[in-house]
């Protein structure tokens, strides 16, 4: 179980994972078992990219519409039918949180009998064998796959098998899903599937095709990779006559497409998180009427997308508007404008735009003026300590970055005079060593008394050595010695000094009087 957590979790954009973690609290929150179904658990397990997150709830998921909206969800519709909720979390992730079901049709091209279902049976209603898999998010058995179907081995063999006979009687809208899967992950038919493909078709039950279904279709064209190749696949198949009778091939701009995907692509290499598909229907529909166009907004169930769609050419112009006025009359501002900007906005404007200085700023702004922003931080901020350590560096940074976009810091000079008085100060000096007690601290005192003993006459008084200067070393009772200077002796007393010094003979003892060799005779007593 632990091994397919860890696969979403590496699969799965940082936002992606994000989101996922948001709709599982809120659900377990209101005591919902919540699941990670259909072509989300398909894409992790393929590896192809995952666009958009289906979940599966055991309840209502319309009753989670004001806490997914508390906590920053944009919601674009709501199916009160099928109950289920389509909704953009935040980093621009599409999401849909429908309610675990069972589906009865009673007669084609008739609405089914919709009830209340547990994951198990919600997995037998759905269309393809790779799209009937879930993924628990619950707790105890987070992590565990649902595949009743066998999904993942048609993923392993890489064919697409629907799970019963009826499947396109049922829901002709699957006859054009299955050609676009084919188109996109380049997957036959598997025998059977193929074979129920051509007897619906022969029988015409496309025609029993539900506006909603026809809408949900018209949607996700606008999120594939590669559009025109899914465009020109089902008009192969005459099933693009079934989105619109009078869409074609010849009415895509299919030069503005192209150079349409290469610009997003150009953008997601920078970084840019964006939804292109606005821009996409804009140009796959470029060639059609007004009242085609218009249809087909009304059959689209995100009403978030069929509003930006119409919006986005009166969008477009206001921004090109702002980049010729003085708002962008630098290029500093015109980076600020361009970065608080939508990426939607830019994407359209670079591909559409006719003017040549909209079209300078926007290519500037993507090339020349970002190897600008990778020359900060400069040495001269490394050599004066302005580190990213430091809590204003982001500022400083930013306000280096835009003067040297507009030609400011041209020089050496320059930068330093600007960035000193940014300088943080210097750091202060270590701390003193903790004083120490006890015999160690009286040997270290004995110590130093010697070593302030030897210390020069320069050293005490701070003038140059001279001779005849001695040094008296005067010890202070348990302290260290103090030194102290004799005072000179004056130059005249010098030579006297020498002389009594040569004066001054150790005297020799007087030698005791010789004994007279014989002493003289007593003079007898008479």
């Amino acid at each position: 179980m632990a091994d397919y957590i860890y696969t979403m979790e590496i699969r799965l954009t940082p936002d992606q994972q994000r989101g996922v973690t948001l709709v599982q609290d809120i659900a377990r929150a209101a005591g919902m078992n919540i699941y990670l179904t259909g072509g989300a658990v398909r894409d992790i397990i393929s590896g192809f990219p995952i666009r958009d997150l289906d979940f599966t709830v055991q309840g209502n998921p319309l009753k989670l519409q004001k806490e997914l909206e508390r906590a920053g969800a944009t919601i674009a519709a709501a199916d009160d039918d099928v109950k289920a909720l389509y909704l953009t979390l935040p980093g621009n992730v599409r999401a849909e949180i429908s309610s675990a079901r069972t589906e009865t049709y009673q007669k084609v091209g008739k609405p089914p009998l919709i009830a209340p279902a547990t994951i198990i049976e919600d997995l037998r209603r759905r269309d393809f064998t790779v799209n009937a898999m879930a993924l628990s998010l619950n707790p105890g058995s987070r992590g565990l796959l649902m595949d009743p179907f066998n999904g993942a081995a048609d993923i392993e063999t890489k064919v697409l098998r629907i799970l019963h006979n009826y499947a396109f009687v049922e829901d002709p809208s699957r006859l054009i899903r299955s050609v676009r899967f084919a188109a996109r992950f380049k997957w036959p038919l598997e025998e059977r599937t193929q074979a129920r493909f051509e007897s619906a078709r022969e029988n015409n039950y496309i025609e029993y095709i539900a506006d909603k279904a026809i809408g949900h279709e018209i949607e996700q064209l606008a999120y594939e990779d590669d559009p025109l190749q899914i465009i020109k696949t089902l008009e192969k198949e005459n099933w693009l006559k079934v989105l619109n009778p009078h869409w074609t091939t010849a009415k895509v701009d299919t030069a503005g497409l192209g150079q349409l995907m290469k610009t997003r692509q150009q953008m997601s290499e920078l970084g840019y998180v964006l939804d292109p598909a606005p821009a996409v229907l804009n140009f796959l529909t470029a060639k059609l009427a007004e009242k085609d166009i218009a249809d087909m907004r009304k059959q689209i169930p995100r009403k978030t997308l069929v509003e930006a769609w119409r919006d986005l050419e009166d969008n477009a112009k206001a921004l090109a508007k702002r980049l010729n006025g003085k708002e962008a009359a630098t290029p500093s501002r015109t980076w600020k404008l361009l970065s608080e900007e939508r990426p939607e906005m830019i994407l359209f404007l670079a591909v559409t735009s006719k003017q040549q200085a909209v079209t300078g700023k926007i290519r500037n702004f993507f090339t020349k003026w970002r190897q600008v922003q990778q020359k900060v931080p400069l040495l001269e901020m490394t050599e004066l300590h302005i580190t990213p350590q430091m809590p204003e560096y982001p500022k400083i940074a930013h306000e280096v970055f835009m003067l040297l976009l507009d030609g400011k810091l041209r020089s050496h000079t320059e930068i330093l005079k600007f960035l000193k008085p940014l300088a943080p100060p210097p750091p202060p000096p270590p701390p003193p060593p903790p004083v120490k007690r006890g015999r160690a601290a009286k040997a270290a005192a004995v110590a130093a008394a010697a070593a302030a003993a030897v210390v020069p006459v320069a050293q005490a008084t701070g003038k140059k050595k001279g001779k005849g200067q001695p040094v008296a070393v005067i010890p202070a009772a348990k302290s260290a010695p103090v030194v102290v200077k004799a005072a000179p002796v004056p130059p005249a007393a010098k030579p006297k000094a020498k002389q009594a010094e040569k004066k001054v003979v150790a005297k020799k003892p007087a030698k005791a009087p010789a004994k007279s060799a014989a002493r003289k005779p007593a003079k007898k007593k008479h």
